[in-house]
């Protein structure tokens, strides 16, 4: 009976103290994080503004430089500017006074622009007027500048001028001479490694391709090079007038009376033409006419007329022939 009573005396004074355990700690636990809220919010608060929000500004920092970083990638990544390679050519036709006179002064304006005069053609028209065609190799900077001097130096009558833009060509052949002097290179280097002669005739063969195409590339980037660098101006030079466009005005009497006569004059020279084309059958006619006068009408017998008696007048009868019997025989 005692000890019983001692267990549960034992029991029952433990319990009060673990209770007071648990609260104390539940208070201290309560405590704790309500200070910490507090502590957390005034300091982020206090720091944000002491900082002027520094979240804010690292954001648009980050947001900055994300900026300047993409627009220095894409200034990198852009691609350079090309330069513009372009083949100028133009043919004019230009009516001048002297032509020798005019040559000569084309050359001196193409040679003073650090150009060249090319084939040169000279010959005479049908009048015996001189006319010129020379061809003109002149720097693509000057172009311009002397075509236009060659159209002021008489009348222009025809220009042609034409602009070809070959950048994309000579972009690519730079690229392939590039690629394909690298292949002749790596060929010549297998050579140097080569043990085998069938490996070394095989790579020689294929050297001498390379090697070929290299050199067509080369001639291509040559013509291209020659045809950008200095443009091209046909100049034909003539005498010659040119017809003049026949004004719409109302027609005056000079008019009226040239027209009158080259009327008659058209006229005069169809009847010409017609008689022209009838003549040898009139000749025909009067031939034939003047035959049958002269043999046929000359064979024709011709009656003589009787005479009358000597002393009759001219206005009596003429008398008959007494007609005889046969006594009057006898007698």
């Amino acid at each position: 009976m005692q000890t019983r009573g001692s267990g549960t005396t034992r029991h029952r004074s433990a319990r009060p103290v673990q209770i007071l355990s648990a609260l104390c700690l539940a208070a201290a636990l309560a405590l704790t994080g309500c200070t910490g809220a507090a502590d957390g919010g005034a300091s982020s608060s206090d720091a944000d503004k002491a900082a002027g929000a520094p979240g804010a500004n690292e954001a648009g920092a980050g947001a900055a430089d994300s900026d300047a970083s993409g627009g220095k990638n894409e200034q990198a990544a852009a691609p350079p500017k090309l330069t513009a390679h372009i083949i100028h050519t133009a043919s004019l036709t230009v009516q001048v006074k002297d032509v020798p006179k005019s040559l000569d002064e084309t050359r001196t304006v193409v040679e003073n622009a650090g150009g060249m005069v090319g084939n040169e053609t000279t010959d005479r028209d049908s009048e015996g007027r001189e006319r010129s065609r020379v061809v003109l190799r002149v720097p693509s900077d000057k172009y311009e500048e002397v075509r236009t001097e060659l159209e002021g130096s008489g009348k222009l009558i025809d220009r042609r001028a034409k602009a070809e833009d070959v950048t994309e060509q000579v972009v690519d052949v730079e690229s392939r001479i590039k690629s394909q002097r690298a292949s002749v290179v790596r060929i010549r280097e297998l050579m140097d490694q080569a043990t085998k002669l069938s490996d070394v005739v095989t790579l020689e063969g294929e050297l001498s391709t390379r090697q070929a195409d290299l050199e067509s590339l080369l001639a291509q980037q040559a013509s291209l090079k020659d045809r950008t660098s200095l443009a091209t101006i046909t100049l034909s030079l003539s005498e010659t007038p040119v017809k003049k466009v026949a004004k719409d005005d109302d027609p005056g009497f000079a008019d009226a009376l040239g027209g009158g006569w080259d009327a008659f004059v058209t006229m005069f020279r169809w009847i010409a033409l017609a008689l022209g084309a009838v003549l040898p059958f009139l000749v025909g006619a009067a031939l034939l006419l003047f035959l049958w006068v002269r043999f046929l009408r000359g064979r024709t017998p011709v009656r003589p007329v009787a005479a009358a008696p000597s002393g009759a007048g001219t206005g009596s009868l003429p008398v008959a022939p007494p007609v005889r019997t046969e006594g009057d025989d006898k007698d």
